[in-house]
């Protein structure tokens, strides 16, 4: 860090951070995980990669949203971020659409495979698609309780530290055990 604010890795991991607090509300968002080389050592990772295992119940228009906010928030500084969503059988889908408004044919630059099918799943799986070994067993999941399934930076531990705290207050709050 040069002195002169938060490192690039720490924006990411408290952009991440606010995602999941917020996806994490949305009915039909049943898991959130932290995915890609933000989980490494890496000093300078070009983006930041969350996972978010929906019902077909889901609110994409809503988690889209979210997922607008989180990559114009890493791009104030040129960095990037995916929201990567998954079923709960561990089917890859596509990533959120990071489209306002997005309907069949409103864009030609959409690579979408079935744009518009249903509003605001980015089914691009010729251009990504991840492993049924990584959606099942991603790196960390953050959400709705944190499973660590390698050794995690210090920074990335510590904002998984901090939604821990947040999960056990808020289960306290609502009188369950976390």
């Amino acid at each position: 860090m040069d002195g002169k604010g938060p490192s690039i890795r720490q924006q990411l991991l408290e952009h991440a951070r606010s995602f999941t607090v917020a996806a994490s509300q949305l009915p039909g968002v049943e898991r959130i995980s932290l995915l890609g080389s933000v989980t490494t050592d890496r000093v300078d990772p070009k983006d930041i990669d969350l996972l978010v295992v929906i019902t077909e119940s889901c609110d994409l228009a809503r988690l889209a949203a979210y997922a607008r906010q989180l990559l114009g928030r890493a791009q104030a500084f040129n960095h990037g971020a995916d929201v990567f969503l998954a079923d709960e059988r561990g089917k890859y889908l596509g990533r959120a659409c990071l489209w306002k408004v997005c309907e069949p044919g409103k864009r030609v630059a959409c690579d979408a495979l079935h744009c518009g099918r249903r509003q605001y799943l980015h089914d691009d799986l010729n251009t990504v698609e991840l492993s049924t070994a990584t959606v099942v067993a991603p790196p960390v999941t953050l959400w709705p309780r944190v499973e660590r399934r390698c050794t995690l930076p210090p920074d990335v531990e510590r904002m998984v530290g901090e939604l821990e705290r947040t999960a056990q207050q808020r289960a306290a709050a609502d009188g369950h055990s976390a």
